[in-house]
């Protein structure tokens, strides 16, 4: 159950094609949701599951390199975690705890749980590196390996035709290769790291040319069935995407 392990932890020391893509600005990590009290409890409340179009978004907002609107969310078994705070615990920037702990400003998806998100404002575009980031929750126990929960990762530009990437959820010595929810959040609101620089947020980097797809408006996370699982926090646990390479819809500068 990963949020519960992180608290652990922490009580026991957790576009179109041809398009150049256009440089983001500098985020300054204000102004954005910030999550919720650590000392949350998850509510369980049942979200609608298997709508095709949730239609499910943060609202009047400004521009910003993260997710907009959920459009499906399917929780698997075990999911629950998060769902009191549903939709705005998935919107916004990662408030992640660093190397050695797990935020819980997430929303766990459950055994084979699946959500897809929309950019409305500010796509994904195939540019230099890596052009998506996901974040979970993952945190590197002390003297130990990274404790990982993953989801496989597809994108689309038009949300019918999807594009996925590898991703070997079997292989813990590998780093679960492909797969996001392998790597420590590092970036949070408060704390000055930008979450739209892979060299520092921490997070899964994702390069679209590794799918031959030009641009992403829809990104989907389906968990893996190969994680912890048990109360209501099982498996892969969402925090935040965001855009590193963006054009705007308009084709305009971010």
């Amino acid at each position: 159950m990963r949020p519960l392990l992180a608290l652990s932890a922490l009580l026991a020391l957790c576009a179109c094609a041809g398009d150049e893509p256009l440089p983001l600005p500098q985020y300054d990590g204000g102004g954005t949701d910030a999550g919720t009290d650590a000392g949350d409890s998850d509510a369980g409340t049942q979200v609608d599951a298997g709508t095709e179009d949730a239609g499910v978004d943060a609202g009047v907002r400004p521009v910003d390199p993260f997710a907009d609107r959920v459009t499906v969310y399917e929780p698997g078994d075990q999911a629950g975690f998060g769902q009191d705070r549903f939709p705005d615990v998935v919107f916004g920037p990662p408030v992640g705890a660093g190397q050695h702990a797990g935020s819980l400003d997430v929303l766990s998806l459950g055994r084979g749980g699946s959500i897809t998100l929309e950019f409305t404002d500010l796509l994904a575009v195939d540019g230099p590196g890596v052009d998506l980031l996901v974040f979970e929750n993952p945190f590197q126990k002390y003297g130990g390996d990274i404790f990982a929960e993953t989801a496989r990762v597809s994108v689309s530009d038009d949300g019918t035709a999807w594009h996925d990437f590898p991703c070997d959820p079997s292989d813990k010595d590998g780093g679960y290769p492909g797969c996001a929810g392998t790597h420590p959040v590092l970036s949070a609101p408060d704390n000055g790291i930008s979450p739209l620089d892979p060299a520092v947020a921490g997070g899964d980097g994702f390069d679209l040319a590794n799918v031959g797809l030009a641009r992403a408006r829809f990104v989907r996370l389906t968990d893996t069935g190969l994680n912890s699982y048990g109360g209501t926090s099982g498996g892969f646990d969402l925090d935040a995407l965001a855009v590193v390479n963006g054009q705007r819809v308009d084709g305009g500068a971010p």
